[in-house]
């Protein structure tokens, strides 16, 4: 099974791209999406045998996730359950007979680290969610984490470090959250590999000289260790600052 989960920097901005022939290139069973920037009505997606879900911030224009799916879900779920996160349209969870497919849109810190303390709120919040959910059954999920949690996943890290993405408290957060019993699936298949990334600024023309960092994931309940089967980053894909990255995984549906 094809698992892809990309932010996509303005839904309404890359269809006028190359959205559907990525869509029907990569041909996954989930389509996972972070920062769609648009409120219900604003596009009406041609995706037969996708269902579509949304999840809209309450600020126009503004962060935002979907998933689009050839599985029709048991159940549907928006947000953690926490008002104070739930207003910026971050989450969205399905839920399938075996395991949860989540899609996840993590705050960044931002300029001189304004949001630090909202995003290091949200990051246990979100832990003690996806925990939750695990001791039910495995868990799936994706996003833009906005976080490089190691020096191989950014291009200069000496530089960037404490910056946005960076910083020490990102990265111990993200720690807890692996030993909270999960996989970063990336690093599950590819642990020493350098100079794959999945984030560029737009500025410098950093994607020209690769100066990027590995902000997009897939992460998965160690329980579902022996059933995925690889994880790629689709860096020649563009339309985006993100390129789409990949979880491959036996038929979950089967149990």
């Amino acid at each position: 099974m094809k698992f892809i989960s990309w932010n996509v920097n303005g839904l309404r901005a890359v269809l006028k791209k190359n959205f559907y022939d990525v869509i029907s290139a990569l041909d996954a069973d989930w389509f996972c999406l972070q920062e769609t920037k648009m409120q219900a009505g604003q596009v009406e997606l041609e995706l037969p045998g996708y269902h579509q879900y949304f999840n809209y911030a309450e600020r126009k224009g503004y962060s935002g996730t979907a998933i689009f799916t050839k599985h029709e879900p048991d159940n549907v779920t928006y947000g953690i359950g926490v008002p104070e996160y739930d207003t910026e349209g971050r989450v969205i969870t399905l839920s399938y007979p075996n395991f949860y497919v989540i899609t996840v849109y993590v705050p960044n810190s931002g300029t001189e680290l304004k949001r630090l303390d909202f995003r290091q709120g949200f990051d246990v919040a979100f832990r003690e969610y996806t925990s939750k959910l695990a001791a039910e059954k495995p868990v799936i999920y994706c996003g833009d984490l906005n976080v490089a949690h190691q020096i191989i996943d950014l291009k200069n890290p000496t530089s960037n470090h404490h910056n946005a993405g960076f910083t020490d408290e990102e990265r111990t957060d993200f720690t807890a959250q692996l030993d909270a019993g999960f996989t970063d699936t990336f690093r599950y298949f590819y642990p020493e590999q350098k100079d794959i990334y999945s984030w560029w600024s737009y500025r410098f023309g950093a994607r020209k000289r690769n100066a990027g960092w590995r902000i997009d994931y897939f992460v998965t309940s160690k329980d579902l260790d022996d059933r995925i089967t690889d994880a790629q980053i689709h860096t020649d894909i563009l339309g985006s600052d993100h390129c789409p990255v990949e979880l491959d995984t036996a038929n979950l549906l089967e149990g």
